[in-house]
């Protein structure tokens, strides 16, 4: 899927990625959550988690799972943010979403949020999408709800002492699924 989308955000172009954009990916990753970086976006998770959001292979894992796509959004040719559509059966997973901390409350995540719903629905024909959140992240959540998406109540367990998702800073942290039917 390349497509291109001109809006009050700027020219934005989506593509699937590819092996040549991990490395990239990652940064843009680790910056929107992780660090005194992601400090300057709203998306920050860097109260409640220490250490990595994600590495090399679980972004090169993505890439090559072919249920998988991680879409990447370009703005002059360089990732300003990017999310993860997952098909499972009826409906889509919708994950690994960053934008770049210096972007974010510009409208860009709304674009990008809009696009993977329609990505999925066109290409997959699902009716639903689903994303997990971190129960605590009461700003987050609010910002999907406004985006069509509802709280479930349903909890996974965070993986407290794998280190590949963070380094927990309280122990009460759990995902919350949040979904939202898609229309026709």
């Amino acid at each position: 899927m390349d497509t291109a989308s001109r809006t009050a955000t700027g020219d934005l172009t989506f593509r699937d990625a590819t092996h040549a954009d991990v490395d990239a990916l990652v940064a843009l990753i680790e910056s929107a959550y992780r660090g005194d970086s992601s400090r300057a976006g709203w998306t920050t998770e860097a109260d409640i988690l220490q250490g990595q959001r994600t590495d090399p292979e679980g972004v090169l894992a993505v890439i090559e799972d072919p249920a998988s796509r991680l879409l990447v959004v370009e703005r002059d040719g360089t990732a300003v943010a990017c999310c993860q559509l997952e098909h499972r059966d009826t409906a889509a997973y919708f994950g690994m979403f960053a934008v770049s901390p210096a972007l974010q409350g510009a409208g860009l995540g709304k674009v990008i949020i809009a696009e993977a719903e329609r990505a999925a629905r066109a290409d997959w024909g699902v009716r639903q999408m689903q994303m997990t959140v971190i129960s605590v992240r009461d700003d987050l959540i609010g910002w999907y709800e406004r985006r069509g998406y509802r709280r479930t109540g349903e909890m996974t367990p965070f993986p407290y002492g794998d280190e590949r998702f963070g380094l927990p800073q309280r122990d009460d942290l759990q995902f919350e699924l949040l979904v939202k039917e898609l229309g026709d």
